[in-house]
């Protein structure tokens, strides 16, 4: 947790590995009142048709975009068993998710509580930068049956995915709140309403 900022919003870091349910967990944190800025989104939107990346992204890897923009299967392709082109790739992407990252944090200087959506937080070194890690987390079988039932998703995929994220263990282990999103959703929801509830109380919203 960084308490180095003593104005200006209090920024919860939102992460969870993949099948967690954290894309879930963020809309209801927006539904409490939240601003929430999505990496994801942000990467998608400058990668879709027009998309200020997709020059960069086809020269450093020629035939991965097209009329849409990139061509999100073709580069997964490439990069998803090379970790030096992953890298690459990471080295055009995040550069410009900051920028983006920055200039939401300036639009919203005056909310009291603000959520940076970002499935790599710990892996980027994200979470320096954050006051309140928030880990979204579920047992691994029902983590396992959610992915395994995205449509194209394989064993091999899974697996591969998993071995480039953080362990949920070390995340639940780093974390300042866990929501758990292996119960209903109404009893996750009520998790996520409690803690902006808790956040906002003067102990922690006191950055002094």
């Amino acid at each position: 947790m960084s308490n180095e900022r003593k104005d200006g919003p209090i920024i919860i870091g939102l992460t969870g590995s993949i099948g967690m349910g954290k894309s879930t967990v963020a809309a209801m944190f927006e539904r409490a009142g939240v601003p929430i800025f999505d990496a994801d989104a942000q990467v998608r939107a400058m990668q879709g048709p027009d998309g200020e990346l997709n020059d960069a992204i086809e020269a450093a890897f020629p035939g991965s975009t097209g009329p849409r923009g990139v061509d999100r299967e073709k580069l997964g392709k490439i990069v998803f068993a090379d970790k030096q082109k992953l890298a690459a790739l990471e080295a055009i992407v995040h550069p410009a998710v900051g920028q983006k990252r920055a200039q939401f944090l300036a639009d919203n200087v005056d909310a009291a509580l603000i959520l940076f959506d970002i499935p790599l937080l710990f892996e980027g070194g994200g979470h320096a930068a954050v006051d309140n890690v928030v880990v979204v987390s579920a047992p691994a079988q029902i983590q396992r049956e959610r992915v395994l039932a995205r449509p194209g998703m394989t064993v091999e995929k899974f697996e591969h995915i998993l071995g480039l994220q953080t362990p949920d263990a070390e995340k639940r282990e780093r974390a300042d709140h866990i929501i758990d999103t292996g119960k209903t959703l109404a009893e996750t929801e009520a998790q996520v309403n409690a803690l902006v509830v808790k956040l906002l109380e003067p102990s922690h919203s006191d950055q002094s």
